[in-house]
């Protein structure tokens, strides 16, 4: 220990004034720089010392754990730190224990350049992906091995390792590394997925993970576009038709088998989900990065075939746009929660940037943390567990800090992952910023162990040849584990039966864990019959979901299985029945989807989306049917939540009639009007809101405002009846800001001449000079000058009052024309003159015509007199130079 002491001080003083360097032999034994002072965890008191350090020595790994906080319970170790690792995006720890690291110098070269104290020269062999081991299971790396470094790593967002292989994704490409002679060399590398947008970009194609039913899961944000196969061609969905990625928006995630074939499209309109978490029942989770600043950052419930709504389904607008029935707060705002067909949010966390993470189903970590998301957010520098809870159809959750920046500001959690032996493995980009804009430091990087005090990291082992050891390993909370102890359960087949039944059928064991059995004897032809058949009795809830989950991936036609669950007693089960008839047309799958909607309650999203999830390209025959069923489509609250939710023009009568109820307060039926939106365009609906703007409600004006809103400005350009509804509602609003608002979304010609006498009538109020301001935006020139010619002085006068705040650049040549012209009176020139220093932009306007001597007389002098008095301080002191005490004034051609 003495020798380890004595190297570490030696080599943290060399860091620190040389930021290090890389090591770049295969395979090296490292001295445990960054675990000296690991099993020594800094107490509270300590903290004063960490205060007392210099910037630069804060910076050191050997000061690493005193500036960080832990949970009670929990004890943190630094596993590595630079100069072995630099920049590490996202890791995976194998099944044995090793850590694998993608350590991306070349983070986003096109913003962030290269560092100061390294050159170009230094890294064109490109980034790395490190095995890093810790040999003596103290919790610290003492052996470093390179796995792959080439030119073409340029910052991977992913990496997944199973046994001798690994998945790394980086846009426009996914690849497959594979170690053939067990050296832990890649030693070929070939294209699995080709043809993905987001190269050096956040948004690209980010990590795969291992699911209990054997597939891989996986996802991209918003630049990711498309996906191709190895020889760029496109894919086939489960129901035999070619996945078209125009009819997907922004980020989405996928899943598929593990040859990478049978690519399926799990969910889309995500904007940036760092990495997908899939639990032992198949539930998939994800985190959503927001806008920058709007403290938006969500995690998901990923429910099968949901749009997530980071933009308008109907039209691919920003959630910036305004739109009927805005959600009170900015992050519901953010991804569309009020609108018909978005997935509901399971939480917000605020402002950050989301990056990895996973479910543990481990047992080591205190009680809290089972089967819990952990997340790392590296925006505000925390590790969160996110304790869920059923609500509904769907879930509710809170947030549980695990691991979070205390005095280092600098912690910047990108990845987290589960070790063998229960322990949790985070990775920390180590860096003053975060993010794809701010990321500053290339050169630091942390890995951390988080364990309960004193626990040795320590990796069981298995013999995956004996099914009952197989089963043990397939309950490892390890996914690599897991993956190859998954296969070589399905490759035993019946000889692993029996093994998998005890678990399955031991009715005290942890049911993720009988879960996981299940899921392999689905995939063990011949031996899961019985075995689902059970399982959709089974009492526990989340085993008939994961039944149901499992033999919908077995059968082309799960219906008759679908229906045994179709009144079942728990409401996630129900919401699962009905995600499960998603393009099925059969009459048996009409009649599970009725029968859902009649236990359909009301006031739960979840549920009604998964009906709207079931109901999808067949929405005619199943309200159709539906009618035929509750009679009154009005009566119940859950009955208008599935009118406002459908797609259909049989509909919107109803819809229209929701709009329109007298008795129940607008902000309540704004709802119905944004329903109208996603109603099926045409006739129907068209006549629909036009029977509501006439209306005589006791909110006549306001509703015939919407109705006409909805219908759009081309109905209103095109259509006879659009123009006779907006020319009443103008006639019905005419002098008021309503008035107003219409005619400057409609822009009616027809309307110019009342607003001219709006302007000249009212020259000095908000309305008048909002009149005038629209008159300026959509009357000709021609048709101003031709209303003042024919104009009395006062009139004039009033137009001048009305237009001086324009600050437009039409405005002002009107007023400027007006007073150095000789057209006008004197009075009306001089009020012109007055009224050019209106505006910010008028300001600047009359002191250009000072310098080039374009006034003159009386018109000069009230021109100064007009800016006299601006707001900015170098406006008036300019002014100043151009006022005549002399009594002489100079002379100027006429503004042109």
């Amino acid at each position: 220990m003495k020798y380890k002491s004595t190297l570490y001080k030696f080599l943290s003083v060399a860091f620190g004034c040389a930021c290090g360097v890389f090591l770049s032999s295969s395979a090296h034994r490292i001295p445990p720089i960054s675990g000296l002072y690991l099993s020594d965890s800094l107490p509270v008191k300590d903290s004063l010392i960490y205060d007392s350090l210099s910037e630069k020595e804060k910076r050191f790994p050997s000061h690493a754990l005193s500036g960080v906080q832990l949970a009670e319970g929990l004890e943190a170790t630094l596993f590595a730190s630079e100069p072995t690792i630099s920049n590490p995006t996202t890791i995976d720890v194998d099944h044995r224990g090793r850590v694998w690291v993608c350590d991306a110098y070349k983070f986003r070269p096109t913003i962030h350049g290269y560092s100061q104290t390294r050159t170009k020269k230094d890294r064109l062999t490109g980034d790395r992906i490190l095995i890093l081991e810790d040999t003596d299971g103290d919790g610290v790396a003492d052996l470093t091995k390179v796995f792959y470094e080439g030119p073409e790593l340029d910052a991977p967002l992913g990496i997944w390792v199973m046994g001798n292989k690994a998945i790394v994704s980086q846009s426009p490409y996914v690849w497959l590394f594979t170690d053939d002679d067990g050296d832990d060399k890649a030693d070929r590398k070939e294209i699995i997925f080709r043809g993905i947008s987001g190269a050096s970009h956040d948004h690209g194609v980010h990590s795969f993970v291992f699911g209990p039913d054997g597939k891989f899961y996986f996802n991209f944000g918003s630049e990711g576009k498309q996906l191709l196969d190895a020889r760029g061609r496109g894919f086939y969905d489960k129901f035999d038709q070619p996945i078209n990625f125009r009819n997907y928006r922004n980020g989405m995630v996928f899943r598929c088998d593990q040859n990478f074939q049978n690519l399926e499209v799990l969910g889309d309109n995500f904007r940036n989900g760092l990495e997908v978490a899939v639990d032992s029942y198949g539930t998939v989770w994800q985190s959503d990065h927001d806008e920058d600043g709007n403290e938006g950052v969500r995690i998901n419930y990923v429910m099968e075939n949901g749009n997530f709504g980071y933009t308008d389904e109907m039209d691919g607008t920003s959630w910036r746009v305004n739109r009927t029935n805005l959600e009170e707060d900015i992050a519901s705002r953010h991804w569309h929660q009020n609108d018909p067909g978005v997935v509901p949010d399971l939480l917000h966390t605020g402002s950050g940037a989301p990056a990895g993470m996973v479910v543990y189903e481990g047992r080591l970590l205190p009680r809290k943390f089972w089967d819990q998301i952990i997340h790392c957010d590296a925006g505000p520098g925390v590790v969160r567990a996110y304790p869920i809870q059923n609500d509904g159809a769907g879930y509710k959750a809170s947030m549980l800090p695990l691991m979070e920046a205390g005095k280092d500001s600098w912690f910047r959690p990108s990845d987290v992952c589960v070790a063998p032996d229960g322990s949790l493995i985070v990775s920390d980009w180590y860096d003053p910023g975060e993010g794809e804009l701010e990321l500053t430091d290339q050169n630091r990087g942390r890995i951390y162990r988080i364990a309960p005090p004193k626990t040795p990291y320590k990796t069981p082992t298995f013999d995956l040849t004996s099914p009952e050891e197989a089963v043990l390993a397939l309950q490892s909370p390890n996914l690599s584990m897991r993956y190859l102890a998954w296969n070589a359960l399905v490759r035993m087949s019946f000889k692993a039966e029996p093994a998998l039944s005890k678990l399955l059928h031991q009715y005290n064991a942890d049911p993720r864990m009988r879960a996981r059995a299940l899921w392999v004897l689905n995939n063990i032809e011949g031996a899961s019959a019985m075995h689902l058949e059970n399982s959709f009795r089974n009492m526990n809830p989340n085993l008939r979901i994961t039944a149901l989950r499992a033999v919908r991936q077995r059968n082309s036609d799960p219906t008759e299985y679908i229906k045994r669950l179709t009144a079942d007693p728990d409401p996630q089960v129900r919401r699962e029945c009905a995600l499960a008839i998603y393009r099925n047309h059969t009459y048996e799958a009409l009649d599970v989807w009725l029968q859902l909607a009649q236990q359909y309650e009301g006031n739960d999203r979840w549920y009604l989306e998964a009906l709207g999830i079931g109901a999808e390209g067949q929405w005619n025959r199943v309200y159709k049917a539906w009618l035929e069923r509750v009679n009154d489509p009005l009566a119940k609250p859950a009955y208008r939540d599935i009118v406002w939710r459908a797609r259909t023009r049989l509909s919107i009568p109803h819809l229209a009639e929701l709009a329109s109820q007298p008795q129940v307060p607008l902000q309540e039926r704004l709802r119905y009007f944004r329903g109208f939106d996603f109603a099926p365009q045409g006739y129907d609906r068209s006549m629909a809101l036009l029977g509501i703007s006439q209306k005589p409600l006791p909110d006549r004006i306001e509703v015939s405002k919407l109705a006409l809103y909805h219908l759009g400005k081309d109905f209103i350009r095109d259509s006879y009846w659009g123009k006779i509804a907006l020319v009443k509602l103008l006639d019905d609003t005419y002098g008021t800001q309503d008035y107003l608002e219409l005619v400057a979304r409609y822009t009616p010609v027809f309307e110019n001449d009342r607003l001219f006498k709006l302007a000249t009538d009212q020259p000095n109020t908000d309305l008048g000079r909002d009149a005038g301001r629209q008159l300026l935006r959509q009357a000709p020139n021609s048709f101003v000058w031709d209303k003042l010619g024919k104009s009395n002085d006062d009139v004039q006068l009033a137009l001048v009052s009305a237009i001086k705040a324009v600050g437009s650049q039409k405005s002002l040549t009107i007023l400027a024309s007006i007073a150095a012209g000789t057209t006008f009176p004197m009075h009306v020139r001089i009020r012109a003159a007055r009224s050019l220093g209106g505006s910010w932009e008028g300001e600047d306007f009359v002191l250009s015509l000072l310098k080039e001597n374009r006034l003159w007389g009386e018109v000069r002098a009230a021109a100064v007199d007009g800016i006299s008095q601006a707001y900015r301080k170098e406006i008036r002191d300019k002014a100043d130079q151009y006022l005549d005490f002399s009594g002489n004034n100079p002379t100027s051609k006429v503004f042109e």
